[in-house]
């Protein structure tokens, strides 16, 4: 049975060492340890110079990400496709922020159809219909950039390529919905009632966050309608907005390697991700592949 048919589930697949980064290249403070140092007590507004270097820090992610589409096709492993996403930022001078967070093995993430986040590349054989979510943050000069987005492996159908499209754009309304003065909550809301429209649930436990100089500052910021979160979004700000879509229900479990969530019921998912500046007009995309620069 071809995997891309929802009764067709993954399963956990052999996960490699972890990659070696050069030593002219700095760490973040967590590498090492079992736990970092978040959050770091700096807060989630920036200077112009920091805004700079964080804005580096996330073109560098997006364009890793664009380097990785032409290699997204049937028949290559998420583990090859971690190394060429390894090699690429080392060779930038970065470090992969996720290589040895919370103990993660790997310089990225690959969330495979009904995987909601934080899949660990390994031998898995990508085959003609699936959809793939690569998570890449770049650690750069100090800053973290932090950006995902979805790949169309093959010959995708109707309804995963529907649900690819709708989830883009629903991050694209909900940073339209980050303006100074409202709170973050708004953010979730709009999602929510876009995602609703299609039958989807936006997955709640699973969020958006700061970043900057830290890989997640303690800001959470919601995917769903929800008062609980009541932070004012204000200019000078960078978090992350990042909608998980599900086709059916967003009720999750764990695998043992304690970091690859899936959906219960086997419902596939697409996620995108940007890390956005707030400014006094709105939300700047800092996480812009180059294609899409000026």
């Amino acid at each position: 049975m071809p995997r891309n048919s929802e009764t067709a589930r993954l399963t956990p697949g052999t996960v490699t060492p972890m990659r070696s980064v050069p030593n002219h290249i700095p760490r973040p403070e967590y590498v090492g340890k079992a736990t970092p140092n978040e959050p770091d007590g700096t807060g989630d507004f920036y200077t112009a110079e920091e805004i700079d270097r964080v804005r580096a820090a996330s073109r560098l992610a997006a364009a890793t990400l664009e380097h990785l589409e032409q290699f997204v096709v049937p028949g290559v492993t998420t583990e090859e496709l971690d190394r060429i996403a390894h090699e690429f930022l080392v060779a930038h001078d970065a470090y992969p922020s996720t290589l040895g967070y919370r103990g993660y093995p790997k310089s990225c993430c690959t969330s495979l159809n009904e995987v909601i986040c934080h899949g660990i590349p390994d031998d898995t054989v990508l085959q003609d219909g699936d959809i793939l979510n690569i998570d890449v943050t770049a650690y750069l000069n100090g800053m973290h950039g932090d950006t995902n987005r979805m790949y169309l492996v093959g010959d995708v159908d109707e309804d995963a390529r529907l649900l690819v499209e709708r989830a883009h754009e629903a991050m694209m309304r909900g940073i339209k919905a980050a303006k100074p003065g409202r709170e973050v909550n708004v953010i979730g809301r709009v999602i929510e009632k876009y995602a609703g429209r299609f039958n989807y649930e936006s997955v709640r436990d699973y969020t958006g966050h700061g970043v900057g100089r830290a890989f997640h500052s303690g800001l959470i910021v919601p995917h769903h309608d929800s008062d609980q979160f009541r932070d004012v979004i204000e200019p000078g700000m960078i978090f992350t907005v990042e909608p998980m879509l599900v086709t059916g229900s967003q009720d999750w479990e764990q695998w043992d390697d304690d970091w690859t969530v899936v959906t219960r019921d086997g419902s596939w998912c697409a996620q995108y991700e940007h890390t956005i500046l707030i400014t006094e007009n709105g939300a700047e995309i800092l996480t812009l592949p180059p294609s899409q620069l000026d």
